[in-house]
């Protein structure tokens, strides 16, 4: 797979934890929605991950895969524009994940800032266990494995990724240096063709020269351009332009990704921790129910109390769900205690419910279909599992273990 096809491809998941709600909707769903039209996108339900937290609980992760997976779809994910597939049904993975054990640093995964503090915010579970302390190395090889380019992330989430290309980084020093790597270079170099093997090597000097970035694009570049090269003398030159050995596991990069905070029912952020959400696909009555019972600024005790929109829960849903004027109707209102919060709700109701029915509607196809959504998930699997054959036979060659 060559440098350029890594950069195209972008992947992401999600555990599965039961029906979603709104804010697995506008803060992961609709930037995969609009991505999978710019990328090569993978999605993955990541119910290996779904144990390191609730191992003592498994029976109803098959279940909240299945829904997981039709929430997905009824949010505009489109097997036909994306790969969706689960997790454990792609056993490379865990192999991944089992040889670069190998080579982790113990202190690496110790440092990772999630992990004192899922300890501190799931104290009620025994979280001293391999697995949970292994979990980010796990995330590690879900993205590798698929030599993504691109990781969709909030900022909260970079450190997860920069361990990912620490790891990445360590692997292809330890086992990258091919005996003969620079003999195997320069003859691959003679192949590129007279005119571009020599555009080639004045690149790479004024990249290691001079440290011209602009070099090191064009180059790349280049290679990417290249017909005549094999897949391992490709990644060797890949690797020579910088000076490194032969580019095994791809880098990944953050992709930062608008992330609106989803504020709660409570004006939290929306959690099933805090019981403060609207499911996908929740019935309109019960939305409806929810919304109007909705807390407001405590400062409004009746009617005529004027109140701060910025204190009320309520607002903050307008703030994702309405438009500018409606926004403007609705601070003015309270501001001047011109109407009542039951009337400030209506609007929201109205939109929240409006998006619920767009949503319930195409999950209903699903819902009736369950073997449709098994044929998605089956095919998305085996999809998968054919690039991660690919990367894995990699892994085994470079260490020597390739015997089957």
């Amino acid at each position: 797979m060559s440098s350029n096809d890594s950069n195209q491809r972008v992947l992401s998941g999600m555990r599965p934890t039961g029906r979603l709600h709104l804010g697995h909707l506008h803060g992961v769903l609709n930037n995969w929605v609009r991505l999978q039209h710019e990328y090569e996108c993978y999605f993955f339900v990541a119910d290996y991950h779904a144990l390191t937290t609730n191992y003592e609980h498994a029976e109803n992760i098959e279940q909240f895969t299945y829904d997981t997976v039709v929430d997905w779809l009824a949010a505009g994910i489109n097997p036909g524009a994306a790969t969706v597939f689960v997790q454990s049904r792609v056993p490379e993975h865990a192999e991944l994940h089992l040889l670069l054990s190998m080579i982790t640093p113990l202190s690496w995964l110790e440092r990772v800032p999630s992990y004192k503090d899922q300890q501190q915010k799931l104290s009620d579970r025994d979280l001293a266990t391999y697995g949970f302390l292994g979990y980010p190395l796990l995330q590690a090889a879900d993205i590798l494995i698929y030599r993504a380019g691109w990781v969709p992330v909030g900022a909260d989430q970079v450190a997860h990724v920069e361990l990912t290309r620490e790891v990445a980084r360590r692997f292809n020093h330890i086992y990258g240096r091919e005996p003969g790597f620079e003999e195997h270079a320069e003859a691959a170099i003679k192949k590129m063709g007279k005119k571009a093997a020599r555009l080639y090597v004045n690149l790479r000097r004024e990249f290691v020269e001079r440290g011209d970035s602009e070099a090191l694009e064009r180059a790349r570049a280049l290679l990417a351009e290249q017909q005549n090269l094999s897949i391992g003398d490709t990644e060797r030159l890949f690797g020579y332009l910088e000076g490194n050995g032969r580019i095994i596991l791809a880098e990944p990069q953050s992709l930062l990704t608008e992330q609106p905070k989803m504020p709660g029912l409570d004006g939290e952020k929306m959690s099933k921790s805090y019981n403060n959400y609207i499911s996908l696909r929740e019935a309109a009555d019960s939305v409806e129910q929810k919304i109007r019972t909705m807390q407001t600024d405590p400062a409004r005790v009746r009617k005529t109390d004027p109140g701060d929109p910025q204190q009320c829960p309520v607002y903050g849903l307008h703030q994702v769900y309405s438009d500018e004027a409606t926004l403007n109707w609705a601070a003015d209102g309270c501001r001047s205690a011109s109407m009542g919060c039951i009337d400030c709700k209506g609007p929201l109701i109205d939109s929240v419910n409006a998006e619920q029915e767009i949503i319930r509607q195409r999950a209903q196809q699903f819902d009736e279909d369950p073997d449709l959504v098994n044929t998605i998930i089956q095919e998305g699997s085996e999809k998968a599992r054919s690039i991660a054959r690919e990367t894995l036979d990699d892994v085994r060659e470079v260490i020597g273990i390739s015997h089957r």
